[in-house]
């Protein structure tokens, strides 16, 4: 059982990207500096499906084009709408609210009548057809981001060679600041969840709360292999997965590392949950060591309480496309596609440098 005496306090779980290595032993304040999201506009996402319609079937998937909405929003106003159960809606997975977005929903195909005079400000149907089958959380290829960073002249050169050795070394997959909420607390809130301390009663939320405490083990974790300069290397313990079909081993030869300098796998880190199996040897040690920090263990996600299964997360990604970079006046715009659930700000926050997309508390000023 969680010893509540023992788990973390609240300031060692909250997000900073100070506290995260970056790739090439970058001091955490270097790069090109500048200011994201003075427009809407100014951070664009595409989601790029898994799949698009077939052109029949009982399920109509709407692509949609959004501003300042959340896709919880979205999809009650949808489910309003055209009258149909919250339960009966698809989508592939959350989208940013402030940021100009596309993505695809699906509804039951008897809803497609009512669908022309669907009307809500910021929010745009593009397309509609039929398909076979709902859409599901996670059915997306993955996302193509568009970033204009302003306040920064004269720096378009020093990100396009920092974007260079990221398409070239890989990009450290952090989750990035939005997992963690405003004021990075989520994580922190998690442990009152596995205390027993939180007076919340939806699971859902409950949940949410943990894996952001998931998220910042892993965090931690993968920090640790940049400092010990394992980015682009495997220990015997690791567990690790192939880029070009997906599949997962556990590593049992030194000679599995030049595989992976040559970015052909690369390691995995444990979400934590009571079906997670804790890596091995020297591979478990570095993990081991990740917990500690946090005064963690497997253990603890592992109780009723967490209420998680548990899952992996490749520690290095690719990105899907060649990444595009051209300078404006006041800084530079940039382009690249992630594979799904990966954070546009691990990037930023390599070619920018200091606390990128960071939000505030409840009363703090937003830099």
């Amino acid at each position: 059982m969680t010893d509540p005496a023992r788990l973390p306090a609240a300031d060692a779980l909250t997000f900073r990207w100070s506290s995260l290595a970056r790739l090439g032993e970058r001091p955490a304040e270097e790069g090109t500096g500048g200011e994201l999201r003075r427009e809407l506009a100014d951070f664009q996402v595409e989601e790029l499906p898994l799949y698009l319609p077939a052109g029949e079937g009982e399920h109509l998937m709407i692509h949609l084009r959004k501003e300042g909405h959340t896709t919880g929003h979205l999809l009650r106003e949808l489910a309003r709408q055209l009258r149909v159960k919250d339960r009966d809606i698809g989508s592939a997975g959350q989208k940013d609210r402030h940021a100009v977005t596309t993505q695809w929903v699906s509804v039951p195909a008897a809803a497609e009548k009512r669908l022309p005079h669907f009307a809500l400000p910021g929010v745009e149907v593009l397309e509609a057809g039929r398909h076979t089958g709902k859409l599901g959380l996670g059915h997306l290829r993955g996302n193509r981001f568009r970033v204009e960073v302003r306040g920064a002249p004269g720096t378009a050169e020093q990100a396009a060679a920092r974007l260079r050795e990221l398409e070239a070394q890989g990009i450290p997959n952090y989750f990035g600041p939005q997992r963690f909420g405003l004021g990075g607390i989520n994580a922190a809130e998690g442990v009152r969840v596995l205390r027993g301390e939180s007076n919340l009663s939806d699971p859902r939320l409950r949940r949410f709360l943990v894996s952001a405490l998931q998220s910042s083990v892993f965090n931690a974790y993968l920090s640790r292999r940049l400092e010990r300069g394992l980015f682009a290397a495997l220990l015997p313990g690791d567990r690790a997965k192939k880029h070009s079909s997906g599949g997962e081993f556990w590593v049992d030869s030194p000679a599995e590392s030049e595989r992976a300098a040559r970015g052909e796998v690369s390691a995995l880190g444990n979400l934590f949950g009571k079906k997670s199996q804790p890596l091995r040897e020297e591979g478990g040690l570095l993990e081991q060591e990740a917990l500690a920090a946090l005064d963690l263990t497997p253990a603890d996600f592992s109780t009723p309480l967490a209420g998680l299964r548990g899952d992996t997360r490749l520690t290095r990604i690719y990105f899907l496309e060649a990444p595009q970079l051209s300078p404006t006046p006041d800084g530079y715009t940039v382009q690249f596609a992630l594979p799904r659930g990966s954070f546009a700000t691990a990037v930023l926050r390599e070619l920018m440098g200091g606390e990128v997309d960071t939000l505030p508390l409840p009363g703090e000023k937003e830099a």
